[in-house]
């Protein structure tokens, strides 16, 4: 298992900034998630790391080798990284032991390939086709050859977009399940705020080419960092309020804070802490 460590990764396509000063460090064995909306730059850390790219400006570095920037750049095929593609990128002509056996030693090309489809539970379709095969079967084909090398880290590009939605609950947790099984440091990207929860360690929100909050799902989904990451992650009520003494006071409830604070407030409302009830009246009170 090796750690990520990315420091002040930029990156320009033209005139667009996909990446601004990003620093993000995934320990080892961790399974970290990159969540946020479409063009907010959160797949090119993925191929700055697997070193399809160079970064404008940072450094990359995976189990305290540098990989690129300060005048380094490591090539891809030897970078120790396994890659999940968006849409697999199955080798069509070749059976799914060739197609997990791609870039292994050929002597021990087939025990590896062995080991691996037993992990991701499918060694009774050696023989098949891509075309022979599920969705969830095609994305554990491709996860296996991403783990076949055994490599450093495993990095995954939006691995569960081309599946139905009831098949994704069920494949992301074998997803979880294989990658602590294989032991390794994995980064994935989605755009899904439920995949990214039930399926990271950690999770680092971005948004316009910077991340926003990193830290687990139940400090990111609890304690949003910013109004972005709150309205994006919760997709909940944001009310103005004002803090002072103790407490914010809004239009819905005055509320005990962290003492410190004072000044203008943002209130989040969740959806599934709000309950509705009939306020008896006065007259209706009984008096114990």
């Amino acid at each position: 298992m090796s750690t990520i460590s990315l420091k002040g990764l930029a990156r320009s396509y033209g005139d667009v900034r996909a990446l601004d000063g990003v620093d993000l460090e995934v320990e080892s064995g961790e399974i970290c998630a990159l969540l946020g909306p479409s063009g907010c730059g959160k797949t090119t850390p993925l191929r700055l790391i697997a070193g399809f790219e160079l970064p404008d400006a940072g450094t990359v570095v995976v189990g305290g080798r540098a990989l690129s920037g300060s005048g380094v750049f490591v090539p891809p095929e030897r970078r120790r990284i396994g890659m999940v593609f968006q849409d697999y990128a199955l080798f069509p002509h070749y059976d799914v032991g060739a197609n997990v056996a791609y870039g292994l030693e050929r002597d021990a090309a087939a025990e590896r390939v062995t080991e691996v489809l037993e992990l991701v539970g499918l060694n009774g379709v050696v023989h098949r086709y891509p075309h022979e095969l599920s969705g969830g079967q095609q994305q554990r084909v491709a996860l296996a050859r991403a783990l076949a090398p055994t490599p450093d880290v495993i990095l995954l590009d939006e691995p569960f977009s081309n599946l139905d939605a009831t098949l994704r609950v069920r494949v992301r947790q074998e997803t979880r399940e294989i990658l602590l099984a294989a032991d390794t440091t994995s980064l994935f990207v989605t755009h899904d705020q439920e995949e990214a929860l039930s399926l990271a360690d950690t999770v680092a929100v971005m948004h316009a080419g910077r991340i926003e909050q990193v830290g687990t799902p139940e400090e990111v989904y609890g304690r949003p960092a910013t109004h972005w990451v709150a309205e994006f992650l919760l997709r909940a009520d944001v009310i103005p309020g004002t803090a002072s003494n103790g407490y914010v006071e809004c239009e819905l409830a005055r509320l005990a804070i962290d003492p410190g604070f004072s000044g203008p407030a943002d209130v989040l409302i969740r959806p599934e802490s709000v309950s509705i009830g009939v306020r008896p009246a006065a007259g209706d009170r009984k008096e114990h």
